[in-house]
């Protein structure tokens, strides 16, 4: 997959069907736009595509709000390539993109890419006062020469897939729910960093990650995970919160990796979260808590199990 960070005149030669979106957390959603995107590119011929922005549109539109992405840029971009497109483009959002007409925009992309074919969710807007939907770039393409699919909602549990929904999932603790909503685990990504290593001082060692602030976390909480280390993924349990017991106020996301040794500072590492095996507490000891965790990973070690 080739990613281009720029919606330049002349992008590809290659006549192409194409898909846009968000696609934060590349939900089942997401996935079923890209896949149809890229099978229908199969079957004409063409290449296929997909669109995106970086920072994710919110940033730009409602900057007041904090951002509660399920994906990083580097996430999304890895979860899209899986699916196959040969091409994605990472287009930048910015208040000049949120004054653009549909039309304008459109003119764009065609410019980009010669475009064949456009599939979009079946509620999808975009352009100035959102005023691109579905009639309306269908409109646009009869003029500019593309065609314009709709994809309806994927449902689970009755209820369409969205980020929006996910968010709430995890908000509540529940990884479970969130992943038949996501097609995966919930993970996220990041960088082994210092910290206090209490945890190597009671017979634990952590790996405390650098989670971007914009990154939605589970619920505070005890995880049963696996670590993606190196090609391999390790069983591991992970605490999500401030840590109650040593009067901690910084929420830290901090993986223990079960029956394993050795130094990970400075490495990334990836963490899918499978179970949670209860909420954080606060303990009357150290004592309390090292007798705690021995029962988080032995419950872990069974869920884990292969």
């Amino acid at each position: 997959m080739e990613v281009a960070r720029a919606l330049a005149p002349g992008l590809s030669s290659r006549p192409a069907a194409l898909t846009m979106g968000k696609f934060d957390g590349v939900h089942l959603g997401h996935r079923r736009l890209i896949e149809t995107a890229v099978e229908r590119a199969r079957a004409l011929g063409l290449a296929s595509a997909v669109l995106t922005w970086e920072p994710h549109p919110n940033a730009v539109i409602r900057p007041g709000q904090p951002l509660q992405l399920l994906t990083s840029p580097d996430e999304k971009i890895e979860l899209i390539g899986r699916l196959g497109p040969d091409l994605l483009i990472v287009a930048p959002f910015t208040a000049e993109t949120m004054a653009t007409s549909a039309e304008s925009y459109m003119r764009q992309i065609v410019a980009a890419v010669p475009l064949r074919e456009l599939w979009v969710g079946e509620g999808f807007a975009m352009g100035k006062g959102r005023a691109g939907d579905v009639p309306a770039l269908m409109t646009i393409g009869t003029e500019l020469g593309f065609a314009v699919g709709a994809v309806s909602q994927v449902l689970v549990g009755g209820q369409p897939v969205s980020a929006s929904r996910v968010r709430e999932l995890l908000r509540a603790g529940d990884v479970e729910g969130a992943a038949p909503l996501l097609g995966r685990p919930f993970g996220l990504r990041g960088l082994v960093v210092e910290g206090d290593r209490r945890g190597r001082t009671i017979g634990f060692p952590t790996a405390n990650l650098q989670v971007p602030e914009v990154h939605v976390l589970p619920a505070d909480g005890v995880y049963a995970c696996h670590v993606a280390l190196g090609g391999e993924r390790l069983p591991a349990v992970t605490n999500v919160g401030v840590r109650p017991t040593f009067d901690g106020v910084r929420r830290t996301v901090e993986a223990h990796l079960l029956d394993w040794d050795g130094d990970l500072y400075g490495r990334t590492i990836g963490v899918e979260f499978l179970h949670r095996l209860r909420g954080e507490q606060k303990f009357a000891g150290v004592e309390a808590l090292v007798a705690q965790i021995r029962r988080d990973a032995d419950r872990a070690r069974e869920l884990l199990a292969p």
